[in-house]
C-alpha cells in the first residue's frame, strides 16, 4: 500500500518505515548465515573461504548496480511526495530503461573478468577454482538481483516497506531450501549455492511484478510514459550514477581488504568471511536507519516541508546512535558463540581472530549509524558530492589502514580499517549536513494546493500512531506546473 510519510512525528514515522526494512536486512543476513552454514559445514572451510574471497569483486559491481537503483528511486519518492502521479509513472519507466541497459551489460562483462580479477587480487591458489565458478554464476544472475533492488526501490519510495519485506523473505526461505538441496543431495559444491541466490531472486521479481499489477495502479506504465527525455535520463543518473559510485569506491576499498587478508592466509579469509557475516547482522539494523531517513527526506523534500525533514533527521540520527552501541555490547559479549555456528569444534585460530574482529567493529558502530542517517539525508535531498566524497574518504582509509596497520599488527591491523574508514567519513558528513540543516531553515514551508474528494492511503492519524493501511477520503497535493519548480528554487 502506497504512503506517505509527510504526516504524523518524525521519528515514528522513520522508525515504522525502517522497521520492514530491518526485519528484511536480518532475513537477508540469516540467509547469508544459513548459506555460510551450509558450505561451511558440507564443504569445509576451505570452500567457506572461496566463497568469502568473492566477496569484495561481487560488491564491486553488483554493490554499483545496487547503488544505482536506490539512486532511481530518488525521484520517485519525490515525486510522489508532491502528488505527482504522472512524474512518478515517468520516473518508473526512466529507471527500468535504465536498469535493464546495466543489466545486460553486466551480465554479458562480468563473467568474462572474474578469474583475471580474482587473480589480481592475490586469491589463494587453493581457493580459484571455486571462487572463480561462484563469481561467474553470480554475475550470469546479475539481472535478476538487480530488477528485485530496482522493484524494491520503487515501492519503498511510494512508502511501502513491507511488501519488499514480504518477496524477501519468501526469496531468502526459498534459497536457503535450494542451497541445502543443490549443496547437499545434488553435491553440486559452491555452485549450486550461488545458482540458489539467482534461482530465488528471479522468483522474487516474478512476485513483485505481479503485486505491482495487483496492487499499485500508480506505477501502472502507459505508452506515453515511455516517452522518457533526455532530462528525465540526465536526472536519474545524475542521482544514481553517484549511488552507485560510492558503492563502487567502498567496494574498491574492502578489495583492498582482500588483498591484505590473502596474504595472511586461508585462516584470516575465513575469519574475516565468518566475522562479516556476524557483523552483517548489526549493520542490516543501522542501514535500515539509513534508507529510512533517505525515503523520508525525499518524500518530505517533494511534499515541500522542510521542518520535518530537519526535526526526523535529528531524531534518527539519535536513534542511530542509541541502536549502535547496543548493537557493540551484544556483539562483543556474544561473537564467539555466533562465529561458532559457521565453522563448529576445531579451527581455534579463526575464531579467535574473528572475534577479535569483531570486537573492533562493535566499538565503531555508534559512527556507522551517524553515517548511514546523515548520508541517507543528504541523497534524500539530491545532494550527490558529499555523499560520493565520503566514499573516497572511506577508501583511503580503509587502504591505508589494510596496507599500512595490516602490514605492522597483521589481522587487527586490517580489521581497523572498518572503524577508521567510518570515522573519515562522519567527519566530512556532520559539517555537511550541518549545512544543509541550515539551509532547510530558510525554506519556506508551503502546503499544497488540494482537491477536496480524493483518497489517499494513510500511516495513521495524525498524532503518528501506525494505524497502517487506512484509506480515507481528504485532501491531497496538487502539483501546478513541472514537479521540479519548488526543486529548483531551492
Amino acid at each position: 500500500m502506497a504512503t506517505s510519510l509527510t504526516t504524523g512525528r518524525p521519528w515514528r514515522v522513520i522508525l515504522s518505515f525502517s522497521i520492514p526494512l530491518l526485519l528484511g536486512n536480518v532475513v537477508q543476513q540469516m540467509y547469508q548465515f544459513a548459506d555460510a552454514v551450509v558450505v561451511g559445514r558440507h564443504l569445509g572451510v576451505q570452500s567457506l573461504a572461496a566463497v568469502g574471497a568473492t566477496g569484495s569483486l561481487l560488491f564491486l559491481l553488483i554493490g554499483f548496480a545496487w547503488g544505482l537503483t536506490s539512486g532511481f528511486a530518488i525521484p520517485i519518492a519525490q515525486a510522489f511526495g508532491a502528488g505527482d502521479a504522472v512524474g512518478v509513472r515517468r520516473s518508473v519507466a526512466t529507471g527500468v530503461i535504465l536498469t535493464g541497459i546495466t543489466s545486460v551489460v553486466l551480465t554479458i562483462a562480468a563473467p568474462l573478468i572474474a578469474r583475471p580479477v580474482l587473480e589480481l587480487l592475490q586469491t589463494p591458489s587453493e581457493l580459484m577454482a571455486e571462487a572463480t565458478i561462484f563469481t561467474q554464476i553470480s554475475f550470469i544472475g546479475a539481472s535478476a538481483t538487480m530488477f528485485f533492488n530496482y522493484l524494491s526501490a520503487i515501492i519503498r519510495a511510494i512508502g511501502d516497506s513491507r511488501t519488499p519485506l514480504i518477496f524477501l523473505t519468501v526469496s531468502c526461505v526459498l534459497n536457503v531450501g535450494l542451497v541445502v538441496l543443490m549443496v547437499g543431495p545434488l553435491a553440486w559444491g559452491v555452485g549450486g549455492a550461488a545458482l540458489a541466490t539467482v534461482v530465488a531472486q528471479a522468483v522474487s521479481v516474478i512476485l513483485c511484478l505481479e503485486f505491482v499489477r495487483r496492487r499499485l495502479p500508480i506505477l501502472h506504465l502507459r505508452r506515453a510514459d515511455w516517452q522518457v527525455t533526455r532530462d528525465d535520463i540526465r536526472e536519474h543518473l545524475r542521482l544514481g550514477l553517484p549511488m552507485g559510485f560510492q558503492a563502487s569506491i567502498i567496494a574498491i576499498g574492502t578489495l583492498a581488504v582482500q588483498v591484505a587478508l590473502n596474504t595472511l592466509g586461508s585462516d584470516a579469509v575465513a575469519a574475516y568471511t565468518t566475522a562479516s557475516r556476524v557483523d552483517g547482522l548489526a549493520v542490516a539494523f543501522l542501514s535500515s536507519l539509513g534508507l529510512a531517513a533517505s525515503m523520508y527526506a525525499a518524500q518530505n523534500l517533494g511534499g515541500r516541508r522542510p521542518d520535518r525533514i530537519r526535526r526526523g533527521v535529528i531524531e534518527g540520527t539519535w536513534m542511530a546512535v542509541i541502536t549502535g552501541a547496543l548493537l557493540g555490547v551484544i556483539i562483543i559479549a556474544f561473537g564467539t558463540p555466533m562465529v561458532r555456528l559457521f565453522i563448529g569444534e576445531g579451527s581455534d585460530e579463526v575464531v579467535e581472530l574473528a572475534h577479535l574482529m569483531l570486537i573492533i567493529n562493535g566499538c565503531g558502530y555508534w559512527m556507522l549509524g551517524i553515517l548511514f542517517v546523515l548520508r541517507g539525508a543528504l541523497q534524500g535531498l539530491g545532494h550527490t558530492l558529499v555523499p560520493t566524497v565520503t566514499g573516497v574518504i572511506e577508501l583511503v582509509m580503509r587502504v591505508g589502514a589494510a596496507v599500512v596497520l595490516g602490514a605492522l599488527i597483521g589481522f587487527a591491523g586490517v580489521a581497523l580499517s572498518n572503524p577508521l574508514a567510518w570515522l573519515g567519513a562522519i567527519v566530512l558528513l556532520v559539517p555537511a549536513y550541518v549545512r544543509a540543516h541550515r539551509a532547510l531553515a530558510t525554506m519556506p514551508i508551503e502546503p499544497l494546493e488540494a482537491t477536496e474528494t480524493s483518497a489517499i492511503a494513510i500511516v495513521g492519524p495524525t498524532d503518528g500512531s501506525m494505524v497502517v493501511d487506512a484509506v480515507i477520503t481528504q485532501s491531497v497535493p496538487v502539483v501546478r506546473g513541472s514537479r521540479f519548480a519548488w526543486l529548483k528554487r531551492r
